[in-house]
């Protein structure tokens, strides 16, 4: 994935990119992402995604792959993990299963049995934690 992130170090004074994520369509404007930032995106899937524009960049280029979900899945339960109220964990835990994990699932990610297995129990009694293993396996794909 670095390699082919290459071109961003390149085009670094400026890029736009659509982004959705918290399920609201907006445009992210990078104007003079420096060399360096770049640089510290190159060295760790955390240092892109976390940056506004990295965030934006990857999903662009994930989206080019066919493997937009993957993004959108880690955002998902990074959400949740936020959630502060129990009363809201199980819907939401629940919404995030159907859209990703399911078998039926829109957008299914791509997850080994066992840990597809061990993500549909969790869902008896959905945790803060309940996504943790597949998420971990998203992100190791990605990366």
């Amino acid at each position: 994935m670095k390699h082919r992130l290459g071109f961003l170090l390149q085009k670094s004074d400026s890029c736009e990119h659509n982004s959705s994520h918290n399920k609201k369509d907006k445009v992210v404007i990078c104007q003079r992402v420096s060399q360096e930032e770049v640089k510290k995106w190159a060295e760790s899937l955390e240092n892109l995604i976390s940056h506004e524009c990295g965030l934006a960049a990857f999903k662009a280029f994930l989206k080019s792959e066919y493997s937009e979900e993957n993004i959108d899945f880690w955002i998902s339960c990074e959400e949740y993990k936020k959630i502060k109220s129990p009363s809201k964990l199980s819907p939401k835990a629940k919404k995030i299963y159907n859209e990703f994990i399911s078998v039926q699932a829109t957008k299914e990610v791509n997850l080994d049995s066992c840990t597809r297995e061990e993500t549909s129990r969790n869902m008896l009694e959905p945790t803060i934690t309940c996504f943790d293993e597949a998420q971990k396996k998203i992100f190791n794909l990605m990366e």
